[in-house]
């Protein structure tokens, strides 16, 4: 089915006739078909903008973090910002790492190892080595993908170590692209309408690869900590680099209230890139300020050892940024509204968003720090930026008309 758009505008000429494209385009964006009328009164154009179902290009979000620091908590969140549950695709791959709402597909960048399990130990590298991955096709296919094509996608079965038989992809939405290397290759980084990197400090990174690796993937704590020594070269040579590119950090961090060496209590940082497309950053209380907060008393519950937000400007990595800071934790999430009430450009679509989402999913790692609220913004941030894209998107064949 075809979705049309028709447009009327005053015509210059008085000359009936039908324009046609002279090579048709197939997968493109917009299909406009151009009537010229003469009327007594006033000659007009007609422009009818159709595009079939589908082929609306995809919006593009990179995520960027080493295993076991909250993508796929993340991804949920991001998900239920547009509503509908992410699932699995229907009927394939029970172990397809695809995750597939009404709105958005998440492909996991793991899919693109050209090497499994028993061929990366053969040539002893480990999966952050850019040689175990293949880029080329990662880039031809999210380039597919954005394009309106739908892609014969390869499968890493974590389960196995093997590389399974592909799935079909088809055009979203919003594709999300997530894993170790989505800013990696500068051909598959400038396909991005935005990025997002989450930074883990190392002391926090081993805490939580520990519990997700030993609870839900059977791993002892032995080979949990072989395993993070070895991966921790490839780590800084081949992915924490690509945060400069990023156009928000959520950086997670011990805390700084009290001596605290388990890692219970979080210091977490947005930063957000200033002169984004389609992207304001949030602030607190007065935009361009310094400023540090700490909201405990009567409308904030805080036990030991509180709560302190700062916010600020900064630079990073060369780039003018906006960093809003949250260190502590919260005791009760109904009271978050609070702390919403004095935080701009949120993007929210009603007063308590943001509160009513980290109620909806309290039982997610981090829904009493910093890290699930920086997370559910930036979910809200990256719905007002896709909504932007596709409203300038449609005012193209408008602003053609007046030329």
């Amino acid at each position: 089915m075809a979705v049309c758009t028709v447009y009327t505008t005053q015509s210059l000429n008085s000359t009936s006739s039908i324009s046609k494209p002279t090579k048709p385009q197939l997968n493109s964006l917009n299909k406009q078909v151009v009537f010229f009328t003469n009327t007594r009164r006033r000659p007009s154009s007609t422009v009818i903008t159709c595009s079939a179902a589908g082929d609306q290009q995809t919006v593009v979000i990179g995520l960027a973090a080493d295993s076991g620091c909250g993508k796929s908590t993340f991804m949920r969140r991001l998900t239920s910002v547009f509503g509908g549950a992410a699932e699995p695709p229907r009927g394939g791959n029970p172990d397809s790492n695809t995750l597939i709402s009404d709105t958005t597909t998440v492909i996991c960048l793991d899919d693109y190892h050209s090497l499994d399990r028993t061929g990366r130990k053969e040539k002893g590298v480990t999966a952050l080595d850019p040689r175990a991955n293949d880029f080329d096709l990662m880039y031809e296919q999210v380039k597919a993908i954005k394009d309106g094509k739908p892609v014969e996608k390869p499968i890493y079965n974590h389960v196995t170590g093997l590389l399974d038989p592909p799935e079909t992809i088809k055009p979203p939405k919003i594709l999300v692209i997530e894993g170790l290397h989505p800013m990696y290759d500068s051909r598959v980084r400038d396909l991005l309408d935005f990025s997002i990197y989450l930074d883990i400090s190392n002391e926090v990174k081993f805490a939580w690869k520990i519990q997700r690796d030993m609870a839900e993937r059977g791993h002892s704590l032995e080979s949990i900590k072989a395993s993070i020594e070895a991966r921790k070269p490839d780590f800084d040579a081949y992915i924490d680099p690509q945060k400069q590119y990023a156009d928000a950090v959520i950086e997670v961090l011990p805390t700084q209230l009290i001596p605290d060496d388990e890692g219970k209590v979080l210091r977490v940082r947005l930063i957000m890139k200033e002169g984004v497309k389609f992207f304001n950053p949030v602030y607190l209380f007065d935009e361009g300020s310094t400023l540090s907060w700490i909201p405990c008393g009567r409308k904030l519950t805080c036990s030991y050892p509180g709560i302190k937000f700062a916010y600020g400007p900064d630079a990073y990595y060369g780039h003018e940024v906006s960093v809003l800071e949250m260190d502590g934790q919260f005791d009760r999430l109904d009271e978050l509204i609070y702390v919403e009430s004095h935080l701009s450009n949120i993007s929210t679509k009603f007063y308590g968003e943001i509160t009513q989402q980290m109620l909806k999913h309290s039982d997610f790692p981090g829904s009493n720090n910093g890290t699930g609220l920086f997370q559910t913004i930036v979910g809200l941030k990256i719905r007002d930026l896709f909504e932007q894209i596709v409203a300038s998107r449609a005012e193209t064949p408008l602003q053609a008309t007046k030329t």
